[in-house]
């Protein structure tokens, strides 16, 4: 791919950077620069949130026909699907994701994102409620009105870079909002395209700026006073401080951060499927997956036979570029990312954990940020890999006596994202579901997701919820509106 140089998209227009500086977009494959975009700062910031106000101001988006809104996000989803090749290239290329994966899923998910959502625009509605005084009753009709919370800031991640601003812009949209993406600055380009698409498709100037750059950006975004919402995907450490920056303002934040989830497994299931239920919960898109099941717990009486195919397995993936269309694993998105994940492969070495297969950089693929899938067995619950979010291919095999063992080793994290379970006892599964305190868990599956269904965590994993009608309501007021039907008005004094 050609390198090229992207603006910022700003009140439906392309527009350099007030600074004039540009952020390098490296390919992982190659550790080579492809393409260039905008640096933002605060003076983009500024511009892109007076933008938005005045499209909220205007009613430009809102003011539409709630079904002509619908139709708008339909066509979104439909320019996605029609550039599916392009995006496939775009995304694999700028984050090293196999392109098989791409074309899969990351893509065709985020077009049936923008597809739900455009179901849900004319469902956003009140209600009517019953109501009563102390004393002698009156007649009151009271009703509820729903209305959008106002301009959201939206910063995504880079390990699925169309997906995760779909998560937000949909909703988004849906609810009558206007909205500033903030992608990651590792992965700007597949937010540009779908800034095109956008406009295309018929989203009104200043309903959807795009502003691609670093931390500077994303602080004047959370700070910025007439930004009503952050909605934010990412590393729990920076949500926090995203909570902190919005607390003065008292901002609306919905957070879906890290996870170490578990992947249970006893010993009366089909042993091959547990191990292909793991594979893909965790090595999907090199690990790089915020519910990825990277802390395996097996039940003691299977788990030298379960280590043992499970190695076999990863011995098996192919590691390779993210265009090739034979690559099961592709690289990390960084030289920073391969060098912290190798950091905690040499962390479990010290902690006594033992290196199965796997770990090393994969030098002979060339100067790209290749990495060796990697197992550890004689993993304690208290180890740093059982214990801390590594984001790359890197499982923790852990063992269980009992099922009142798993749930506590299960539970014995800051986070809860997610987690699966594998049984065939269907009490002990429902009480393992009970007791596991997780977002989302899978019985006998693991990482399937759909647009329908609420996405988001328990403890340090965040708050609120991506996907399903629950994520409308972030992006909502509540007005409560009181009339009176009394033929004479309340007399107190």
């Amino acid at each position: 791919m050609e390198r090229h140089e992207r603006q910022l998209f700003v009140n439906g227009a392309w527009v350099a950077p007030a600074s004039g500086r540009y952020l390098e977009d490296v390919d992982p494959a190659t550790g080579q620069v492809f393409a260039e975009a905008a640096d933002a700062g605060p003076e983009d910031v500024e511009r892109a949130v007076a933008a938005a106000a005045a499209s909220m101001a205007e009613r430009r988006w809102l003011g539409m026909d709630p079904l002509e809104r619908s139709r708008v996000l339909h066509r979104i989803a439909e320019g996605i699907r029609q550039r599916q090749e392009d995006l496939a290239a775009l995304i694999s290329q700028e984050n090293g994701m196999p392109i098989t994966f791409a074309q899969w899923l990351e893509i065709p998910m985020a077009a049936d994102v923008f597809d739900y959502f455009a179901g849900l625009v004319a469902q956003v509605r009140g209600h009517t409620l019953p109501f009563s005084l102390p004393g002698p009753q009156g007649d009151y009709l009271v009703l509820t009105l729903k209305e959008p919370v106002g301009v959201a800031g939206l910063i995504t991640p880079w390990n699925f870079p169309l997906l995760m601003p779909s998560w937000k812009v949909a909703p988004a949209l849906a609810a009558g909002c206007s909205g500033i993406l903030k992608p990651a600055p590792e992965t700007p380009l597949a937010a540009l395209a779908l800034a095109e698409i956008t406009a295309e498709a018929g989203v009104p100037e200043g309903v959807l700026s795009v502003l691609t750059g670093g931390d500077e950006a994303g602080a004047a975004l959370v700070a910025h006073p007439a930004v009503e919402k952050i909605a934010f995907t990412g590393e729990t450490a920076t949500g926090s401080r995203i909570l902190t920056a919005a607390a003065p303002q008292i901002k609306r934040v919905t957070l879906e951060l890290g996870g170490k989830s578990p992947n249970i497994v006893f010993d009366d299931v089909d042993l091959d499927e547990a191990v292909s239920g793991a594979l893909f919960g965790l090595y999907l898109n090199a690990g790089q997956v915020c519910q990825a099941g990277s802390r395996i717990l097996v039940q003691e009486s299977v788990y030298d036979t379960f280590v043992e195919r499970l190695r076999e397995r990863v011995e098996g993936l192919r590691v390779g570029p993210g265009p090739d269309p034979t690559t099961d694993v592709g690289p990390v998105v960084s030289g920073r990312q391969l060098e912290r994940v190798l950091g905690y492969v040499e962390a479990g070495r010290a902690e006594g954990a033992r290196l199965v297969t796997g770990g090393r950089r994969l030098e002979a693929l060339g100067p790209g940020f290749f990495l060796e899938p990697a197992v550890f067995a004689g993993v304690a619950p208290g180890m740093r890999i059982a214990q801390e979010e590594i984001f790359g291919p890197v499982s923790a095999v852990l063992p269980f006596k009992d099922e009142e063992e798993a749930v506590a080793v299960a539970n014995q994290t800051l986070y809860g994202l997610a987690a699966g379970v594998w049984t065939r006892d269907v009490k002990r599964a429902l009480r393992v579901v009970r007791g596991v305190k997780a977002g989302t868990v899978w019985l006998n599956t693991y990482q399937v997701l759909s647009p329908t269904a609420p996405f988001g965590g328990y403890k340090r994993s965040g708050l609120g919820r991506d996907l399903g009608p629950d994520a409308l309501e972030p992006y909502l007021e509540t007005k409560t509106v009181v009339v009176d039907l009394n033929d004479q008005a309340l007399s107190f004094f």
